[in-house]
């Protein structure tokens, strides 16, 4: 499987979840990386919160973020009124969802340990208030 592919597969899991949890529903939005606009690869939404999600699965154990990347979730989520996320999914791990305050400053970004998803990240069932899943 691709790369592109995988990454997909990981958005479509996602969307899975909050749809199924009873209370949230979630969209992708395809293409957000190819857009000149900014737009995360995922919105979910219940009656009170917003969520924009940037996802992304990885081989290794450390996953990188262009500086442009960050500035562009939260530029989006500032003018769609949404909490700004991190979702990431190491090998053999299930999701983590990080703030963008939680990332490792590096010399050119950000960056998300496996270590520091475990340490900081939540699991889905803590981002969305449900152990249903």
């Amino acid at each position: 499987m691709n790369r592109k592919a995988k990454g997909t597969n990981g958005e479509r899991e996602l969307i899975k979840f909050f749809n199924e949890s009873g209370t949230w529903s979630a969209i992708r939005s395809a293409g957000s990386g190819s857009s000149r606009y900014p737009s995360p690869d995922v919105l979910a939404a219940n009656a009170i919160r917003r969520l924009a999600i940037e996802c992304k699965t990885t081989k290794d154990k450390k996953k990188y973020f262009q500086e442009d990347e960050i500035e562009q979730l939260q530029t989006f989520s500032q003018k769609f009124g949404a909490e700004s996320w991190i979702g990431v999914r190491f090998p053999n791990q299930p999701w983590y969802f990080l703030m963008l305050e939680d990332l490792e400053k590096t010399g050119k970004g950000w960056a998300i340990s496996l270590e520091l998803a475990e340490r900081k990240g939540l699991l889905i069932e803590e981002l969305i208030g449900t152990n249903q899943l």
